[in-house]
């Protein structure tokens, strides 16, 4: 007997999983820009690739090192973001280190141009990631650390840690004792 596929029931997950979720698929992150910037504000950003950069992209290789984010005639643009040759490509690969269109609402690049021209502040790339089945960019206007900033934000996250052991030895000497 034949059955419509509309009147079969879902197969997998279910049909509440059928709806988005959300769920990131990170690819690269930059972790030295938490490190040398604060982050002042972040935003998503889509980004315009080309089919054999989202194909290496699906494979997880990117390198966000150099990774920078300028704003040119009111389009925001990804420079060097390395994005290596798709193995499987022919003559239609991409450049590897090409700068990229990054998809904003105007108000948001009007803001990220008004304030990356103030001194000291960038908008720097954090992650690369898939969303939805959709290249993401996660992008955030940053204002550069000096040095001492550097080690007192290091001295913080230590002090962090070691109250953070001390507090869980001690709960567990309690807990041996309650035995």
């Amino acid at each position: 007997m034949y059955v419509p596929k509309e009147s079969q029931p879902k197969q997998g997950k279910g049909a509440a999983s059928s709806k988005k979720d959300g769920k990131r698929k990170i690819v690269a992150q930059n972790k030295k820009a938490r490190h040398d910037y604060l982050i002042m504000d972040t935003y998503e950003a889509g980004i315009v690739l080309t089919g054999t950069e989202v194909k290496s992209l699906r494979q997880g290789r990117a390198s966000l090192a150099d990774a920078f984010v300028q704003v040119d005639g009111n389009e925001a643009w990804l420079h060097n973001a390395h994005i290596p040759e798709y193995s499987q490509g022919t003559w239609t690969n991409h450049a590897v280190r090409r700068k990229r269109k990054l998809l904003l609402h105007r108000e948001e690049i009007d803001k990220l141009e008004a304030k990356s021209q103030e001194t000291g502040h960038t908008i720097v790339t954090l992650a690369l990631y898939f969303k939805d089945g959709r290249a993401k960019a996660e992008i955030a206007l940053a204002k550069g650390k000096k040095e001492y900033d550097k080690r007192q934000t290091l001295r913080e996250q230590q002090d962090r840690r070691d109250s953070d052991r001390a507090i869980a030895a001690a709960k567990r000497r309690q807990r041996a004792r309650e035995r």
